[in-house]
């Protein structure tokens, strides 16, 4: 068995809870909450019966009793967090996406880097038991070569000027909040796209509220994604090959259920997640994996380098729908 990292968590909020909900559940090893408070960082440390609270995330990342960091603050804060812990000779975790543009993400891989330790992009929708599964009948052609792939994260959420997603200055909008997960697959399955053509509608703040998003690759490839902020949509995932598809259910991203479809409409396989609880542990389970193995370059499933590449995408789509964020040169 791999020899269990200890966990701190950097930030307190609602992605910082399912998270550490997951590991608690599934026997990982927290041992430590840093918040800007000390009175939130002692709440959420006993919500999960966790031994330390730090008022600081400075003391979080000097904490000898913590190995590994996960990175949980708003998108603007992802970096210097991440360099913070990295350069206290943590592992880091951090939520995806993985920071503001290309440029911090290639400070922050070279850092790692430099440092020797690991830091990898919090996308866990990669490591789930149904996306594991696809990307093995990917491998072994069963659906044929690849032609395309259609994808939507869309929700309803708050239309408060004031709230984080509505805030250009928190990094707010449609796409890094929830296009990242399509952008991700995308690039999971075909890798960095050679044409891109983006459509944005923004709100009062200037955050995006939805973009569409269509790229293009050699050998007659497209993927088709589409987020949004103001209304919700099916959340499923479609991937077409020359000899069959794979339908992906609702919610994709998250653990559940898909079929992979022949032409004539023949089931040719059934998928069903079985996860204790929301399965964002498995991206932990790969982060202590990929430590035992001395794999400090993120692994096959999400390499460090892609990040930062992903990254590169991103900033190429908030170009196209004019896009920027304070502070940005």
């Amino acid at each position: 068995m791999t020899a269990r990292l200890r966990w701190g968590i950097l930030a307190t909020g609602g992605i910082a809870r399912l998270f550490t909900s997951d590991l608690v559940r599934n026997g990982f090893d927290v041992r430590a909450a840093g918040s800007r408070s000390l009175e939130s960082a002692r709440a959420f440390a006993d919500e999960f019966d966790l031994p330390t609270a730090y008022g600081s995330y400075a003391e979080l990342v000097d904490d000898p009793e913590v190995d590994a960091i996960y990175v949980a603050t708003p998108h603007p804060f992802h970096a210097a967090a991440a360099l913070a812990a990295i350069e206290a000779g943590k592992h880091v975790l951090v939520e995806k996406p993985f920071t503001l543009n290309e440029a911090e993400a290639r400070v922050v891989a070279d850092a790692a880097r430099a440092r020797g330790v690991l830091v990898l992009e919090a996308m866990w929708t990669r490591y789930l038991p149904h996306m594991v599964r696809i990307r093995e009948i990917i491998a072994a052609g069963t659906i044929g070569e690849l032609r395309s792939m259609i994808a939507d994260h869309t929700q309803k959420l708050s239309d408060d000027p004031a709230h984080r997603l509505n805030s250009l200055e928190l990094g707010g909008g449609a796409l890094l909040d929830l296009g990242i997960y399509p952008v991700s697959f995308a690039w999971d399955l075909f890798g960095e796209p050679a044409v891109i053509q983006s459509t944005a509608i923004f709100k009062a703040t200037g955050a995006d509220a939805q973009v569409a998003v269509q790229f293009g690759y050699a050998e007659g490839r497209i993927a088709s994604t589409f987020s949004a902020s103001d209304a919700r949509g099916p959340n499923r995932a479609l991937v077409l090959g020359t000899e069959a598809r794979i339908e992906i259910d609702g919610v994709w991203y998250t653990p559940t259920s898909f079929r992979v479809i022949g032409h004539d409409d023949a089931v040719l396989e059934e998928f069903s997640s079985d996860v204790n609880g929301r399965g964002m542990h498995y991206q932990a389970a790969a982060l202590e994996q990929l430590v035992a193995d001395g794999r400090l370059d993120g692994g096959d499933i999400l390499p460090t380098e892609q990040s930062v590449a992903i990254m590169g995408t991103l900033d190429r789509i908030r170009a196209e729908i004019g896009l920027r964020y304070p502070g940005e040169d």
